[in-house]
Formats: structure tokens, C-alpha cells, sequence
């Protein structure tokens, strides 16, 4: 018998076939000692790790070693109440999400689920008070009053959305947007069930804005189930963002004004010191106890608005008393009096509170509003 070749290690510990005689074959057996299979690898490259045959650990079970690899992230992640948001925020949004526009921090959410535990584990926050501007008479500073009333509020640090229901888009426009460039309004809203954050766009303050298409609104939702409640539906995706909702509505008391009405909480009405302008009155009391009897029970009117009150003329001074015989308290003691800053601030695309911060117009504005926030502290 030869004697046993030395095993031979190189640097690294791993083992090398000797080079040498090699010892006899069996005779028995079924291969020649120079045939390797074809599946085998070459001599120089069948590297083995030598290990002393005591540091060999036993291997686990076939099974608990795939259970382990597969529960070792479940593992991890049910320890906690934060188990699925580790998951969850590794993941990113696709590229074939919709854009769409979305005002500030509420409609702006992350898409980490993270950040969507955090929303809605906070406090709800308190309802918007839904402030609808009526009058079915045109040219009563409806407009302007809304505007400016809402922008005067984002001033004392409120968020303010402002709702143009106005197929015309006068306030749309004041806010230098183009009504007849807009691809979608407050029609796709009302009629499609499009998601009001989709159509709000960030100026002075926040706008949902209008277009053209409004004026065939109220035929297209003619045989629509539960019509007048459309824009109320609408508002709840975006009411616990913002403090004050502010609802221009067109000189008519259609559809659109019976949605407006319906949504609010409180109406203030505009009024030119004109009797005539006055006599509409009349007319928005009776579809006011409409509403709150068929559809909205809790709406009221906020106050009456004395706007483009001329102090230098009798009539003027005759028609407030008129006013304030007639329904009292309900008229509020601020006055708007003409003033060309009204007519000059539009064609900037601005609120008169912009145009001219620090004129007698954007003052009448801030009474006002300090007034409204006094009459909700009161109740």
C-alpha cells in the first residue's frame, strides 16, 4: 500500500486535492480512476470549506428554516401598533397616479400610510361655518362682498374657502382666473360627483372655482336624486379644513341658490340702500322658510348687509331706516358706501384689501368682519 498524500491548504483554508500517485482502484468498481463525470467540476475549482468535524453545528430542519425566513418580517412588524405603517412606508407612488391640485396641508396628504395613521388618530376638527351671500337681485355687491368678507377673515387667521356658484364667474375673475380657460368647475362638481379639492385653486384665499358650464347646471341635474343637496355633499370632503366657507351665488333663486341655502348654516344678504332692492326681500324670506322647513332646518339669516349706501343722498339715509323698522337686529350696523376701489380692484385680479390694504373700502370690509366673528362668539 502507498502511503496517504498529505491533505494541502492554500492561504485561505480551503482544501486541495494532493497531486501525487493515486491509490489503487477497486477492481469492482464501475469507473476508471481517470473518468470523472461530465457533471463534475473541474479538480482546481471543487472547493469544500474544512472544518473540524466538532464545529459543525446540525443543521435546522428543512421547514423551520423557511418558516423563520418568511415570519421574520411579520415578526417585526406585529410587535407594535406601528407594525403595518413599517411596510407601508417604503412603498412610493406610482407614476401613473392622477395629479390633481390640492390646496395646502389637508389636500396635500403623503401617500405613506404613516402619515395617514397620524391624520386620523388627531381630534376631528369643528365644522366650517357655511356662509351663503343671496339675493335673487343682481348688482348688490353680492360678489364683492364675498371676496372681500372672506379675504378680511384670512386676515385675522382663519382658513377661508370661497365657493363661486355664479355661472357669470364675476368672482372667479376677481381672483384673476380666466372662468372661460377653466377645464373643470364647479359644474363638473354638482354634476359629475367630481371631488370639490379638484377644482379649488389657491389665491388671496382658496376658490372653487366656476365656468360657463354652470349655466346649464340645473337642467343636467334635473333628474338627478337628491339634487339639492349636491354642493352640501360636496363640501363634507373638505369642511373640517377650513373655519369659514363662503358661497357666491348667482341673482336668481334656482337650483343653485336652493343648494347654496341648503349647505349653509348662515345667509347674509346683501342690499342696496335702493327701495326697490329691498322689495326682494320679501321673496328670499319665503324661500328661506322653504328651505329650512323641506331641507335645511338649521339655516338662518345671519344679517342684512346695507352695501353701496351713497350717505350724501336722502333716499339712501331713508331706505337703512326702512331696513332697520322692518327686521331690526338682523341688519348689521356696519355700512359698505360706494367706493371706486370696488370697481378698480377686479381688473387687478385682486380683493380691495389687496388693491388698496389701507383704504376706507378695505375697512368697511374688516368691521364687517369683526362684527360676523363677534355675532359667533356671542352663540
Amino acid at each position: 500500500m502507498e502511503e496517504a498524500v498529505p491533505e494541502r491548504r492554500d492561504d485561505e483554508g480551503w482544501e486541495r486535492p494532493a497531486t501525487g500517485p493515486v491509490a489503487e482502484e477497486d477492481p469492482s468498481s464501475s469507473q476508471a480512476a481517470g473518468d470523472v463525470p461530465s457533471s463534475t467540476p473541474p479538480v482546481d475549482e471543487a472547493y469544500e470549506p474544512s472544518t473540524p468535524a466538532a464545529e459543525v453545528e446540525a443543521p435546522e430542519p428543512p421547514g423551520e428554516a423557511i418558516h423563520a425566513s418568511r415570519s421574520a418580517p411579520e415578526v417585526e412588524a406585529s410587535e407594535g401598533p406601528s407594525a403595518r405603517v413599517v411596510v407601508a412606508e417604503a412603498a412610493e407612488p406610482t407614476a401613473e397616479e392622477p395629479e390633481r391640485f390640492m390646496p395646502r396641508d389637508l389636500l396635500a396628504p403623503s401617500r405613506h400610510a404613516v402619515v395617514v395613521e397620524q391624520v386620523e388618530s388627531e381630534t376631528p376638527v369643528k365644522h366650517a361655518d357655511v356662509i351663503a351671500f343671496a339675493n335673487q337681485k343682481g348688482g348688490v355687491a353680492k360678489t364683492t362682498t364675498t371676496l372681500n368678507l372672506a379675504v378680511a377673515f384670512a386676515e385675522s387667521g382663519y382658513k377661508v374657502l370661497c365657493v363661486d356658484l355664479d355661472p357669470q364667474g364675476n368672482l372667479t375673475m376677481s381672483q384673476g382666473i380666466d372662468p372661460d380657460k377653466v377645464e373643470k368647475s364647479l359644474y363638473d362638481v354638482l354634476v359629475n360627483d367630481m371631488p370639490i379639492s379638484e377644482i379649488i385653486v389657491e389665491r388671496e384665499i382658496d376658490i372653487a372655482v366656476a365656468s360657463i358650464d354652470l349655466a346649464g347646471a340645473e337642467i343636467a341635474m334635473s333628474t338627478k336624486i337628491g339634487r339639492e343637496r349636491s354642493l352640501e355633499k360636496a363640501l363634507k370632503e373638505v369642511s373640517g379644513y377650513y373655519d369659514f366657507v363662503c358661497i357666491d351665488t348667482p341673482p336668481s333663486l334656482g337650483l343653485l341658490t336652493i343648494n347654496a341655502l341648503t349647505a349653509a348654516n348662515k345667509v347674509i344678504v346683501p342690499v342696496q340702500c335702493e327701495y326697490l332692492s329691498m322689495r326682494g326681500l320679501v321673496q328670499l324670506q319665503n324661500t328661506l322658510k322653504m328651505i329650512q322647513e323641506n331641507l335645511n332646518p338649521d339655516v338662518k339669516i345671519e344679517g342684512i348687509l346695507p352695501t353701496m349706501l351713497d350717505t350724501r343722498t336722502v333716499h339712501a339715509k331713508e331706505a337703512v331706516e326702512i331696513l332697520e323698522e322692518n327686521f331690526g337686529d338682523q341688519v348689521f350696523k356696519s355700512r359698505i358706501r360706494k367706493a371706486i376701489k370696488f370697481a378698480e380692484a377686479p381688473v387687478k385680479g385682486a380683493s380691495v384689501l389687496k388693491y388698496d390694504s389701507g383704504s376706507s373700502a378695505a375697512n368697511y370690509y374688516r368691521e364687517l368682519a369683526k362684527e360676523v366673528l363677534a355675532n359667533n362668539e356671542s352663540t
